[in-house]
């Protein structure tokens, strides 16, 4: 059985606006949880447990549930690079300042 996780402050409560966000999505789309557990080959307490914002449930669980409702897209670009202005930032700064061309080798 792995170790309960107990994330910062900032995690729980961005997870638990997702599980809010999850549940009203469901509830907009008039789905019963019975279907989205169904379609995300989950089970109703783990549904439950994704509404609530649990951080002891999987992201892949989350992933299903996402799909299920038709809201996947938007999780692949999350981290996608085109996003990360720091980490192009970093990137950027360690760029060399100047180059030089390699001697050429003699035949």
């Amino acid at each position: 059985m792995p170790t309960p996780h107990h994330p910062p402050a900032a995690v729980r409560r961005t997870l638990r606006k997702l599980g809010r966000d999850i549940h009203d999505a469901r509830r907009r789309r008039r789905l019963p949880m019975a279907i989205v557990a169904e379609r995300a080959f989950t089970s109703r307490p783990t549904l439950q447990k994704v509404e609530a914002g649990n951080a002891n449930v999987g992201i892949g669980i989350y992933a299903a549930v996402l799909q299920a409702l038709g809201l996947l897209e938007g999780l692949g670009e999350i981290a996608d690079i085109g996003r990360d202005t720091l980490g192009q930032t970093l990137a950027s700064s360690d760029l060399p300042t100047r180059t030089r061309l390699a001697p050429r080798q003699k035949p």
